[in-house]
């Protein structure tokens, strides 16, 4: 965890785009009670194969003109290089200087993946197009990633990722946080340092958050998993329990020196605001964690 230690901190919010009019009102809602902390960026996700482009787009946009800075979303699966250069050039010319690259998922039906596969030749593709005008962020995996063949190759495709240009890495989010340490051992036994954000997921429901953490390879632990199933449809246990042990896990982290935390909002502010306040972040520059 060395490595991590010398970068300074930043904080964030993850959203998805909205598709309904309601929608759109419920999370200008949330984007003025997060904006009130003052955080270092939203983020905008970019639905499987492109299939939020418009959205994605409108909704970055919309967030960036209203004072806090916004990351796009921007995945290759799906798409060709004309789009994407397309979307950077769109992105460039309002302001945008940052960007979360990924793979990105194939939805159903789609037969090509496209004219790239991996991260990091979207990656690559873009520091060819933009050169150095975008902070590119890149996907870790602490607990590696579902699809990966082995834990040496995703370290492997990692550091592909930092070599094609990435400057900084969120994590998918994680309630163990002894694999984000192991994970940023190996990396810098590989020698690679940048920083590398742990993504934050609220608890909030149960059955939202096993259905998610199945579908991206996020192990929750048996006693987590034993507790939330024992509140039965007691939401409001749920939200306090997973408060506690989510706030406990971000001190440790920052403790460790961990360089931030991204929070996987899933468009409500509460659940977040409520962790954040517990840490007392919007005191960071006072509070030696």
């Amino acid at each position: 965890m060395q490595s991590q230690k010398q970068f300074k901190r930043r904080f964030s919010f993850e959203f998805f785009p909205p598709k309904t009019d309601q929608g759109k009102e419920k999370l200008q809602v949330v984007r003025n009670q997060l904006a009130e902390v003052n955080p270092d960026f939203f983020s905008v996700t970019f639905g499987a194969g492109g299939s939020t482009r418009d959205r994605t787009i409108e909704t970055v946009l919309n967030l960036h003109k209203q004072g806090i800075s916004t990351a796009p979303h921007l995945s290759c699966v799906g798409g060709t290089r004309a789009e994407i250069a397309e979307l950077l050039d769109v992105y460039k010319e309002n302001g945008i200087n940052r960007i979360v690259a990924l793979r990105g998922d194939m939805p159903s039906g789609m037969g090509a993946s496209g004219e790239m596969r991996y991260a990091n030749e979207l990656v690559a593709f873009i520091r060819e197009h933009s050169g150095d005008h975008f902070n590119l962020e890149v996907a870790a995996y602490p607990e590696f990633h579902p699809q990966a063949r082995n834990a040496e190759e995703d370290l492997k495709n990692f550091a592909r990722k930092v070599e094609a240009g990435a400057n900084s890495a969120i994590t998918q989010y994680f309630f163990n946080p002894e694999s984000y340490f192991y994970f940023i051992d190996r990396l810098e036994k590989l020698g690679v340092t940048i920083p590398v954000v742990p993504g934050i997921m609220p608890i909030v429901n149960f059955s939202s958050l096993v259905r998610f953490s199945d579908m991206c390879g996020a192990e929750i632990p048996r006693w987590i998993r034993k507790q939330l199933e024992a509140y039965g449809d007691d939401t409001a246990s749920i939200r306090k329990f997973g408060e506690e042990v989510i706030t406990e896990m971000c001190e440790k982290l920052l403790k460790a020196g961990a360089p931030g935390l991204h929070f996987y909002t899933l468009n409500q502010a509460e659940p977040s605001i409520s962790i954040w306040k517990n840490l007392g972040i919007s005191e960071r520059e006072k509070i030696a964690f």
